[in-house]
């Protein structure tokens, strides 16, 4: 099942490993590969991405990161075939990626001569404009007719476990996702609190959104890599950040509630 019902499809820029994502789900689809462990999988390829980081082999570091994307879609799609919609797998997905962004700027940290004052911040900002891309994307994907449930708007209470996966696990990781996207969450609500009482997005916003979607964000780091501009990676991601405002502001203007 599609997370958006046709009408309000668009052109996802971080998208773009999904073909690849649907066709290595469809490798799994009668196999006993559940989509955790493709989970675990794309976790694996952030690891060997940051240990190529370290050791300065930048080109080999830029594919791992792009198949870690790759492979990050394909635990959903594979969610999708098997018909086991998982919390589980919802919040071990967001927690994995949290975790992978924060090392990998650590790592570009380590092999430059950016401080780690400016790294914070550019990951710091990394996480806010994905948390304004998820916000938008999660209220359409709500308010689409059949589309996906498992993500919610607001992240208030620890969800009911559903088939196949036990409470206590969906609990532990809720808690360990509230804690983790709590701050940043607080400060988009903040920034535009009314943007869920519009009745859609127009495709075009939700491309030029997607710019701030994680996969979108990798891309630019896996080219900037092997181009010798890890120096510019860290500001370029805090000057990237500024443009949160004109996206609300976007928003604001146009798509009014």
């Amino acid at each position: 099942m599609s997370k958006l019902t046709a009408q309000d499809k668009f052109l996802d820029l971080s998208d773009y490993g999904r073909p690849l994502g649907k066709w290595f789900a469809n490798l799994l689809k009668n196999t006993r590969f559940t989509p955790i462990h493709v989970t675990l999988l794309f976790g694996i390829s952030g690891l060997l991405a940051i240990f190529f980081i370290l050791n300065h082999q930048f080109y080999i570091a830029g594919f791992f990161i792009v198949l870690k994307s790759i492979i990050d879609a394909a635990d959903g799609e594979l969610a999708r075939l098997k018909n086991t919609p998982s919390y589980v797998g919802r919040y071990l997905d967001s927690i994995f990626d949290i975790i992978l962004n924060f090392m990998f700027f650590m790592a570009i940290c380590y092999v430059s001569k950016t401080t780690i004052w400016w790294t914070i911040l550019a990951f710091f900002g990394l996480q806010l404009q994905g948390t304004l891309y998820n916000y938008y994307y999660v209220i359409l994907r709500n308010k689409s007719v059949g589309g996906d449930t498992t993500s919610k708007i607001f992240e208030y209470k620890t969800p009911k476990a559903l088939p196949g996966e036990t409470q206590k696990s969906v609990a532990i990781l809720f808690v360990i996702y509230t804690v983790v996207y709590g701050t940043f969450d607080k400060i988009i609500h903040f920034l535009d609190q009314d943007a869920y009482k519009v009745k859609s997005f127009p495709n075009w916003f939700m491309t030029l959104l997607s710019i701030y979607g994680l996969g979108f964000q990798l891309l630019l780091i896996a080219i900037m890599l092997p181009m010798n501009l890890i120096e510019y990676i860290v500001p370029f991601f805090i000057i990237y950040t500024l443009f949160i405002f004109v996206l609300i502001g976007i928003r604001k203007t146009i798509f009014k509630t």
